[in-house]
């Protein structure tokens, strides 16, 4: 940040903002690479795990992940036996995708690490501060942004 001739765009919050996420988007997907899952593989199982079984297009707009690039997530995570994908009882159009308990228990070291790289991401700052930019950023976006 001491370049010259930023100096500029050092002082935009968006500028600033950009950045910040740039770093943390790169340190959460080096730490979810150590448990080989990619961002949106988390997601998914993110998304499994608080809502339930969902419908694959369902879920492809909960995690808002292109329909085809979902697919081949989802073969992905089926492969590890982390997802199960079969036909929805309600309607045979659909498929289902539900977290296995394997699935699950990657999930919870996934949420380990990307902990942890959120502690790198901040550590810079005391605990107060991070409670701040929490605080902070979640005032900034709140209506702004859907999840």
């Amino acid at each position: 940040m001491d370049d010259p001739a930023l100096t500029r765009l050092q002082t935009l919050p968006s500028w600033l903002l950009g950045r910040a996420g740039s770093l943390a988007h790169r340190l959460v997907a080096d730490r979810l690479a150590e448990a080989g899952l990619r961002m949106g593989h988390h997601a998914v199982l993110c998304a499994l795990a608080e809502h339930g079984p969902l419908a694959q297009a369902e879920l492809a707009r909960t995690v808002r992940i292109d329909p085809k690039d979902m697919v081949a997530a989802l073969n992905e995570l089926q492969s590890r036996a982390l997802v199960t994908r079969e036909r929805d009882p309600r309607d045979a159009r659909k498929n289902l995708i539900t977290l296995t308990p394997a699935g699950r228990t990657l999930l919870h070291r996934a949420e380990h690490l990307g902990r942890q790289a959120n502690t790198d991401l901040t550590a810079p700052l005391d605990a107060a501060e991070r409670e701040q930019l929490t605080a902070l950023l979640g005032k900034l976006l709140a209506g702004r942004v859907t999840p």
